[in-house]
């Protein structure tokens, strides 16, 4: 596979997710869906922090800083409800996975990467999971988004 056919596959999909932002008020970042354990504002924090790891770890783009927060707590701790943040915070994740991708030559997807959370994969598999990890909460956001209510106390 090409690279351009790469980042054409993932830019599309990310769009899944990416179609529900212009919508999206302060208000809906706490968001939740019953005794769902996620908010709209974590589980976007969460694309974000991801996206970022990848770049660093499965595509070993150079100088990619990250704090995955929503990955060392593993619980949604209330604390995503600056909706600005969010919104630079996703553009920053989405603009360094691009150019992350953009940097493997046309031969390259073919390697094998290993990584602790989900072992040996091709960049290419690797690509098929960072799309399907964005498609899942994407899902999950639009849910949230309809049916879930606000300001649960976490």
């Amino acid at each position: 596979m090409k690279t351009a056919d790469c980042l054409a596959l993932w830019l599309e999909s990310r769009s899944r997710f990416t179609g529900l932002l212009p919508s999206l008020q302060a208000a809906d970042l706490s968001k939740r869906l019953g005794k769902a354990p996620n908010s709209v504002g974590f589980l976007i924090r969460h694309i974000g922090d991801v996206e970022l790891l990848f770049s660093k770890n499965v595509f070993q783009f150079p100088d990619v800083q990250v704090t995955a927060k929503t990955v060392i707590a593993q619980k949604d701790t209330g604390e995503w409800t600056n909706l600005p943040a969010l919104l630079d915070y996703i553009e920053l994740s989405a603009d360094t996975l691009k150019r992350a991708i953009e940097s493997i030559q046309d031969e390259e997807w073919s390697r094998e990467i290993t990584t602790k959370e989900f072992g040996t994969k091709t960049l290419n598999q690797a690509l098929g999971r960072i799309i399907s990890h964005t498609a899942y909460h994407a899902g999950q956001l639009a849910i949230l988004l309809k049916y879930g209510e606000s300001d649960r106390q976490v």
